[in-house]
């Protein structure tokens, strides 16, 4: 299970003479992709309006419950939607990776209905399937009423939340693949039209791979960001900010000139080891490779944790035993990963004492 920190307060941004700079943006969020590490953040617990950045979730579905290959046809409802559209006509048979570029690149509202439709029968059941992957994902503080994120009372979420929603969208290739291209032809894809890409970040910020853009008038302007930073992606969300393409770089420079990523351990890495009896032991190893996000300079402290039921268990090799917890320099959790076992074990004769013994089982 991962962790990380939330800060309380927004923390003020400097450039690197030292001049601290503002964030026109009335929400905001830095947040590493992998680690889910907060960089930087203001007001990114409130609850507001998102826009056209719910698509990211309504892609996020419909690559977890869709077929890409699949055919969806146009309904009346999709063809007439208001908004932001890629010009769907009721009637047209248009495929679900097709939509999906319609979502992502043109914002198609009437692409947003064709999916709901398309994979839930109706917009109202897609919408129960976005609300209840949020909630699976740890975005307690959304709630979704539509696919495309026109303005209604019910129709919310954090910069955070965003944030993280991304970060989990970002975990499957297809997505990646969409919202860093800037334009697709028909022939390419074999698709019925050629699309552009209306997110300007991506053409002024070379290192950006996506994500999307977003504009209501209880929303504001809204840009959701991909930005890869020495091999590792950050998350940039700015909600209700009028220059959102500058206030993205601001924060994206801010980011890099103070973080660093430092890879703490590697997949396979062993740990500790754990004496089973006199003649056995078992290497509790690292389940990946953990490259985190830390502020020039800044310290951290490595822990590892077995598990308190091993008495009850017999082990394969593979499975977790235990997790190393990496924390700040005052202490606060910064990430947590599983730790696996070398072997298979058999704890069965060693029961006794043995909750006794954890303190003693490092060397």
């Amino acid at each position: 299970m991962l962790s990380w920190t939330i800060p309380v307060k927004g923390e003020p941004i400097k450039d690197k003479n030292g001049k601290s700079v503002y964030i026109n943006a009335r929400y905001a969020i830095a947040m590493d992709a992998k680690t889910r590490r907060v960089l930087f953040q203001k007001n990114s617990y409130d609850l507001v309006p998102i826009a056209s950045t719910t698509k990211i979730m309504t892609s996020l579905v419909a690559l977890n419950y869709g077929k890409l290959e699949e055919k969806v046809v146009i309904s009346k409802k999709a063809a007439t939607i208001n908004g932001s559209e890629v010009g769907y006509k009721a009637g047209e048979e248009i495929s679900m990776e097709e939509l999906l570029y319609g979502l992502m690149f043109r914002s198609g509202n009437d692409a947003a209905i064709a999916i709901a439709e398309g994979i839930a029968g109706s917009v109202e059941n897609f919408c129960k399937l976005m609300n209840e992957y949020a909630y699976s994902i740890g975005a307690l503080d959304s709630h979704f009423e539509s696919p495309h994120g026109l303005d209604s009372e019910r129709h919310y979420s954090t910069a955070y939340d965003l944030a993280l929603i991304t970060a989990k969208a970002k975990e499957i290739d297809k997505f990646n693949e969409i919202v860093k291209d800037k334009e697709i032809s028909a022939e390419e894809k074999g698709f019925t039209r050629a699309y552009n890409n209306i997110n300007k970040i991506l053409w002024q910020i070379p290192e950006a791979n996506g994500v999307k853009t977003g504009y209501t008038g209880g929303a504001g302007k809204c840009l959701v960001t991909s930005v890869n930073i020495d091999g590792n992606d950050v998350i940039i969300v700015v909600l209700n900010s009028p220059t959102r393409w500058n206030e993205t770089k601001k924060i994206y420079n801010y980011v890099k000139e103070n973080y660093e990523f430092k890879e703490v351990a590697k997949k396979g890495e062993n740990m500790a080891t754990m004496n089973i009896n006199k003649k056995n032991k078992v290497d509790l190893l690292c389940s990946e490779n953990i490259t985190l996000p830390l502020k020039k300079g800044e310290n951290y402290v490595k822990n590892i944790v077995v598990k308190e039921d091993l008495n009850n268990l017999q082990i394969k090799k593979g499975e977790s035993i235990g997790k190393i917890t990496i924390e700040d320099e005052k202490g606060i959790l910064i990430y947590q990963k599983p730790l696996i076992s070398s072997k298979n074990i058999n704890l069965s004769n060693n029961k006794k004492g043995m909750l006794e013994k954890l303190k003693e089982i490092f060397k």
